[in-house]
């Protein structure tokens, strides 16, 4: 295979990419995730692993990645990694959220829509500090970001005053419930016997009952 039709070949694969990405964006805009979502990760199918000195006018790589120039699968690979994240932020999948977020920001750590995301599903997933650190990072460099970036920290700070307000009541509650727990053991109580504590041991190894159906009551795992 010559050269010329390699490249072709290549250019060919962007043009796939760029259009499943645009059907990826449309599909998000009118509220359909899943299939924006499908079309993403079609398009990434494209992206990855290209070789950029194949692409027309990049000539050899250099020695330093980190010194290559910016190519357009780089570029469409940052707005597919951040389209993902909001994909993720509409479907409440934080941590899917976060790691897309980071993977746009690796192509461009400037990206200001994917910088706001993450802070986003930060915040969801309890890192509040990180997360106001973001926004608050964010409004400072770039002041048509600051009014979306301050109405974002206005509510992250809302939920975890909220947050804390409910852990306050449930400490506050179990306290009063159980006010012995913080009470010094009774030091006249005569101690056990070698025999009772023998009897109490094996009180506490027996196994846990069983549920109707004959399966032991475990906590489930987690999602």
């Amino acid at each position: 295979m010559s050269s010329s039709s390699f490249s072709n070949g290549v250019l060919e694969k962007l043009e796939i990419a760029k259009t499943k990405k645009d059907a990826g964006d449309a599909a998000f805009k009118s509220g359909d995730v899943k299939a924006a979502l499908r079309s993403y990760h079609e398009s990434l199918l494209y992206l990855q692993g290209l070789d950029k000195s194949n692409i027309p006018g990049m000539g050899p790589p250099p020695e330093d990645p980190a010194t290559a120039p910016k190519t357009e699968a780089d570029e469409i690979l940052e707005k597919v990694y951040s389209n993902m994240a909001a994909c993720h932020i509409k479907s409440g999948n934080w941590k899917r959220a976060v790691e897309s977020a980071d993977k746009a920001l690796k192509k461009n750590e400037n990206n200001s829509k994917a910088l706001f995301r993450k802070a986003k599903a930060q915040a969801e997933l309890g890192y509040t500090e990180k997360a106001e650190k973001i926004l608050e990072t964010l409004a400072r460099k770039s002041p048509a970001d600051a009014p979306a970036c301050n109405a974002e920290l206005k509510r992250i700070r809302a939920i975890d005053a909220e947050r804390e307000k409910k852990h306050n009541q449930k400490m506050k509650g179990f306290l009063s419930r159980d006010p012995k727990r913080l009470a010094p053991e009774d030091e006249t109580k005569p101690a056990t016997n070698g025999s009772q504590k023998h009897e109490n041991d094996e009180a506490e190894v027996k196994p846990a009952p069983l549920l109707p159906s004959g399966i032991e009551e475990v906590p489930a795992d987690d999602p």
